[in-house]
C-alpha cells in the first residue's frame, strides 16, 4: 500500500513538473545553472532526509529484537528460580509461565488488531496470576531465596512493559510528512528540469521508484506487527522446547506414584 501510493503520488509530480510548469522554464544558462543548483540541493536533502529515517527505523527494529531476548532470559531465568520456592506453588509458577510464554509467542505472531488487544489482556491476567501466586509466600517468608525469585517475576512483568513500549514507539507522523514534502518537491524540480520527457518517460520514473522503494522499506521495518521484516521470536521459541524437555524430564512417562 505504501508503495503504490508513493509511486503514483511522486509519479504524478514528475509529470505536474513537467506538463504544468515547464512552460515557465527559459533557455537562459544562468537560470539553468540556478535550477541545477536548486535541483542537487532538494535531492540531497532527500537522500539525508530518508537516510536519517531509515536508520531511526531500523533503531526500533533493534531495540525490539533485543527485547525480545531479554523477555526470553528473564522468563527462563524464573523458571529455573521457581524450583526454590515450595514444591506446589512451584509447579503452580511453571504451569503459569509455561501459559504466559504462550502468550509472549503469540504477540509476536502477525494478526489483527483485535486478536492483538485479546493476547495483551491475557497476558495482563498471567502476570496478575503469577504475582497473586507468589505474593503470600514473599510475605510470609521474607529470605533472600525468596527475594531472588520475587525479583525475578518483576524481571519478567518488567520486560513485558518495555517490548510494548518498544512496539509503540514508531517514526514520528511529522517525520512522515516533511519527508513526503521533501519528496514530491524533488520530484517536480526533476520533471520541470527535463528536456525530453516524452520521449524518455521511464527513464525519468526510475527517480520516483527508487523513492517509494525507500519509503515501502522504511514503512515495514517500523512496522513491528504487518509487513514482510518481522522479529522473529526465536528466543522465545528456543525457551518453550527447554520448558518442554524439562517438563518431560520432572515428569516421565510411566512414572506413577
Amino acid at each position: 500500500m505504501v508503495f503504490g501510493i508513493s509511486i503514483a503520488v511522486l509519479a504524478g509530480s514528475v509529470w505536474f513538473g513537467n506538463a504544468a510548469l515547464s512552460k515557465y522554464r527559459t533557455k537562459d544558462t544562468e537560470t539553468s545553472a540556478d535550477l541545477g543548483i536548486i535541483q542537487t540541493a532538494t535531492l540531497t536533502l532527500l537522500g539525508l532526509i530518508i537516510g536519517f529515517t531509515f536508520s531511526m527505523a531500523i533503531a526500533r527494529y533493534d531495540l525490539r529484537q533485543t527485547y525480545e531476548e531479554a523477555e526470553a532470559n528473564a522468563i527462563g531465568t524464573e523458571f529455573l528460580r521457581a524450583d526454590l520456592l515450595p514444591s506446589k506453588t512451584a509447579e503452580t509458577i511453571k504451569g503459569l509461565l509455561n501459559e504466559y510464554l504462550d502468550q509472549r509467542i503469540l504477540f509476536y505472531s502477525k494478526q489483527d488488531q483485535e486478536t492483538a488487544k485479546q493476547i495483551t489482556q491475557r497476558t495482563t491476567a498471567l502476570e496478575n496470576a503469577l504475582w497473586n501466586e507468589l505474593l503470600p509466600i514473599a510475605r510470609t517468608q521474607s529470605s533472600p531465596t525468596i527475594a531472588l525469585v520475587v525479583s525475578g517475576m518483576n524481571d519478567v512483568i518488567n520486560s513485558q512493559g518495555f517490548t510494548q513500549a518498544a512496539w509503540w514507539n514508531r517514526i514520528p507522523t511529522a517525520a512522515w510528512w516533511l519527508m513526503t514534502a521533501i519528496a514530491i518537491g524533488a520530484n517536480i524540480l526533476v520533471g520541470f528540469g527535463a528536456r525530453n520527457f516524452k520521449r524518455n518517460v521511464g527513464l525519468f520514473m526510475i527517480f520516483p521508484s527508487m523513492i517509494a522503494v525507500s519509503f515501502f522499506l522504511i514503512a515495514d521495518i517500523d512496522s513491528p506487527r504487518g509487513g514482510v521484516i518481522r522479529i522473529d521470536p526465536r528466543n522465545l521459541i528456543e525457551l518453550k522446547q527447554f520448558m518442554i524437555t524439562t517438563n518431560s524430564a520432572a515428569h516421565p512417562i510411566g512414572n506413577k506414584q
